[in-house]
Formats: structure tokens, sequence, C-alpha cells
């Protein structure tokens, strides 16, 4: 975590987790005018025969991201860290979340991105079965869930959050 942390201040975001018993949120601040502009909430659950699971209910992000860093190393990705690290900390292997359907574009955009950093789709949720209802309880829509192992993730980017940091 102090990795993520100082990495991040190294790219002018200021990053917090709060925690309410299993409830989280993070939130991400631009470092100069200490305005929000990512956040990132869920919860740590117990899910049945998987252990505690790390649910990714919210990831918002606000245009001024835009002006603070263009690159795959957004704001998103850190505050996403951020997030996961509090999961594994917790002692869950595994992260859920759903790519919400909001048009096609948006839609692809966000299945790539998560695939890229390391989540892989579970299934589709569309509202036209019973299991679905179910889903879309818990995730308030319908869009692609997707499933990533948490120790892989960390793995996988701690080499660019160190590099970030040298």
């Amino acid at each position: 975590m102090s990795d993520i942390l100082t990495s991040s201040k190294a790219r002018n975001l200021d990053l917090k987790i709060q925690t309410l018993g299993p409830f989280f949120r993070v939130t991400g601040k631009n470092a100069d005018t200490g305005s929000e502009v990512g956040r990132a909430e869920g919860v740590v659950r117990p899910w049945f025969g998987r252990g505690l699971v790390l649910h990714l209910d919210t990831i918002r992000l606000t245009k001024e991201t835009m002006v603070m860093d263009k690159s795959l190393l957004g704001v998103g990705l850190y505050v996403g860290a951020v997030a996961i690290r509090h999961g594994y900390d917790c002692g869950c292997r595994t992260a859920q979340l759903l790519a919400i359907y909001d048009s096609d574009l948006y839609h692809s955009k966000l299945v790539r991105f998560y695939r890229r950093i390391g989540f892989k789709e579970v299934k589709e949720v569309s509202g036209s079965t019973i299991g679905d209802m179910a889903d879309m309880l818990v995730w308030g829509g319908v869009g692609t869930r997707m499933d990533a192992d948490i120790h892989h993730l960390l793995v996988k980017w701690s080499k660019v959050f160190l590099k970030s940091v040298s």
C-alpha cells in the first residue's frame, strides 16, 4: 500500500481510504486544488465457497482526471489499486465488479479496460433470466460481471508502482 500511495503523490494525487465495518470508500483528490477527482466504493463480504470477496460497487472519475494524467496509470488505476490492496489486507482472494452497460461504445471500452488490468468476464447480466434478477439487485443494473484474482492483480501492477516510486 505504501508504494501505491508514494507513487500517487508523485502524480499529484492524494489518496485516502475510509472504512466502516466491511464497507470502504477510497477517494482521490488533486493535491493542488483539493478537489475530489476519483472515488471507489464497495464492501468486503463472505461468498459461498470463496471466503471473503472484494465487491467493487462504484468507481467514479471526474473530468478533471483528464487534465491530471492521460496515461494508463491514471486516477482510476490508483483508486482501484488502493481498493484492491484493501481487499488483500482483509483476506480477500477475489475482486468482483460489474462493467455497467450504459451504451455499446462505453460498455465495450469499460470491459476492455478491466480485461487489460486483469479482470476476466464471468457472465452477461442482461435481465433476460431469473438468475439475472439476483445480480441486478446486487449490482443495481445490467452489464458484464467480471472477477479478478487479487494476488495476480497486485503482482502484475506492483512493478509499475515500484518503478514510479524509484
